[in-house]
């Protein structure tokens, strides 16, 4: 049977984020908002996620030619497109790359959550807070916002689209935190208990890579199987600071 699937992927986190270094600052002094003008579709990169994406795209470039992405997925959030662009101009776009904005692959949708800390969630919604515990994040689903199972239900087309547009060809999807768990929660046909353990085991850094190669020997017309998690050697190798702050708002591990 013809192979349906990439010959690579990689799944990308965004570099350091303006709100990642806000949602810290709200957090280590007890605060209830993230000190944060934007919407979240708009927070920029901050200077370390800056270095962090050209660190990336300076890896990418040392890739053989015929070994680097030539179909570049971003989410539309500006600190995804930031990074997308950045490991691309490093990189080298070649002339037949296929570069596409993708609302699909954007960060989870926090609803009436949004800018908040762990400590404002508790404060201001102290029922919806027991109720996430209960629930667990998974399910959990803020008014306004999304679940997990949300976010996974709109990857799934998105595996629809790579499946039929980019067989064979090598992927490279810059996203969020939460997409890059829901994308290891499909192509490793994980289940709750397995990805919210990875989860809580550590979030993934800014910057990382997880990747996914087809073998063709492996299930009954081949599959992707892992070959990277959390990749930061690029960033190690060239001394660039390692960041590994959840996205706002922060939320309790579940």
């Amino acid at each position: 049977m013809e192979q349906k699937w990439p010959q690579e992927i990689w799944l990308v986190r965004h570099g350091q984020s303006a709100g990642n270094v806000a949602r810290d600052a709200a957090e280590a002094a007890a605060g209830h908002l993230i000190d944060i003008a934007e919407r979240d579709v708009d927070v920029p990169l901050s200077k370390l996620g800056v270095e962090q994406s050209r660190a990336l795209g300076d890896w990418f470039a040392s890739l053989p030619e015929e070994r680097r992405p030539n179909v570049v997925l971003h989410s539309p959030y500006v600190r995804a497109a930031e990074t997308a662009r950045l490991i691309i101009e490093r990189m080298g776009a070649p002339a037949m790359m296929a570069i596409q904005s993708d609302e699909r692959v954007r960060e989870k949708e926090f609803g009436i959550l949004d800018r908040l800390t762990t400590h404002g969630i508790n404060h201001k919604y102290p029922e919806l807070y027991e109720q996430r515990q209960h629930v667990g994040k998974f399910y959990f689903r803020p008014p306004g916002g999304e679940s997990w199972c949300d976010v996974i239900l709109r990857l799934r087309s998105v595996l629809d689209t790579i499946t039929r547009e980019y067989c064979g060809e090598r992927v490279l999807i810059v996203g969020h935190q939460v997409t890059v768990n829901c994308f290891r929660y499909l192509f490793e046909r994980l289940d709750e208990a397995r990805i919210l353990a990875f989860d809580r085991a550590a979030d993934v850094p800014n910057c990382s890579v997880t990747s996914y190669e087809f073998d063709p020997h492996h299930g009954k017309h081949g599959k992707l199987m892992l070959r990277l998690t959390n990749f930061v050697a690029p960033l190690e190798d060239t001394g660039t600071p390692v960041t590994v702050q959840q996205d706002v708002p922060a939320a309790p591990k579940a």
